[in-house]
């Protein structure tokens, strides 16, 4: 029998929620966005989505929708990245303590966490299921290893074994890469609408097939560390002026704010410049650590 998913209450820590993580790669978590939040979400992304056509034949899914770029289209969208669980998680898991030497001083820094994808997928009824894989591929990864990303798929409808709810491979996170993943030994990620599952990029899942009569709908997030590439483009697909609306904890996951030591840096000063200097050619360069 496969191993299945653990399912904690909102009241659940952070601490506990990470302890499983590590063990299975992956966590369901009640009432994680609240309706009045997702009810402002789809009001705002609703007409996006409507118009987003469905992928073409494979992975990306002939019956499937991605509306992608959420923070540029809702303001929304900040409830999702720092919901306590999933932005608490991502820190533990992403972020680590660095030492070097600079002459014969040790400087100790320690990595950002930065925003990496934003999406809404829609799965459609007819969709068949994903091929099973990992999503931290994008960072030439091998494994096991330490973490590159740390995911969450919201429920943004009920998740359940008709409508295509996420598949995963609980515990597959700790497997090399030689190890071929089977669906017999996947579960579906079977949930209420405004739960999610925190899960590892290194996870092996796959979108489910949708049986039923009615669309499945994720909200789709992910951390990365803050020194490696981010999967969708934050810096191209949010406009400044959007960027500016949102509070610095915001901007920072966005990206602007170096990732110590230097990495990240506009005109050798802190890249959140760009948010609030006319002229950014005469900033003069600043010690980044």
């Amino acid at each position: 029998m496969a191993k299945q998913l653990v399912t904690l209450s909102a009241s659940t820590s952070v601490e506990e929620v990470v302890e499983i993580m590590k063990r299975d790669g992956g966590v369901i978590i009640e009432d994680m966005i609240s309706s009045e939040v997702l009810n402002n979400f789809w009001e705002d992304l609703s007409p996006y989505l409507d118009k987003t056509p469905y992928g073409v034949e494979g992975f990306a899914g002939p019956k499937t929708k991605r509306c992608c770029a959420l923070m540029a289209k809702t303001l929304s969208s900040q409830y999702f990245i720092t919901q306590p669980h999933f932005l608490g998680a991502a820190r533990t898991f992403l972020e680590e303590d660095y030492e070097f030497l600079l002459a014969d001083k040790t400087i100790k820094t320690t990595n950002t966490t930065q925003l990496s994808v934003t999406q809404a997928i829609q799965i459609w009824p007819g969709q068949k299921a994903q091929v099973l894989h990992r999503d931290d591929h994008l960072h030439h990864r091998h494994h096991p290893g330490p973490e590159s990303q740390i995911q969450v798929l919201y429920a943004g409808t009920d998740f359940t074994e008709d409508n295509g709810a996420t598949l995963v491979i609980p515990g597959s996170h700790l497997w090399d890469d030689k190890r071929i993943p089977t669906l017999e030994e996947a579960v579906p990620a079977v949930m209420k609408k405004g739960s999610g599952l925190i899960y590892c990029g290194s996870l092996y899942h796959a979108g489910g097939e949708n049986k039923s009569t009615e669309t499945r709908t994720a909200i789709a997030f992910s951390f990365c560390r803050g020194y490696l590439r981010q999967e969708e483009n934050q810096y191209l697909v949010v406009p400044k002026e959007t960027v500016l609306k949102y509070p610095k904890e915001v901007q920072d996951l966005l990206g602007y704010k170096v990732c110590e030591p230097f990495c990240g840096w506009v005109e050798m000063s802190d890249p959140s410049i760009v948010l609030h200097q006319s002229d950014i050619t005469t900033a003069g360069a600043k010690n980044l650590f």
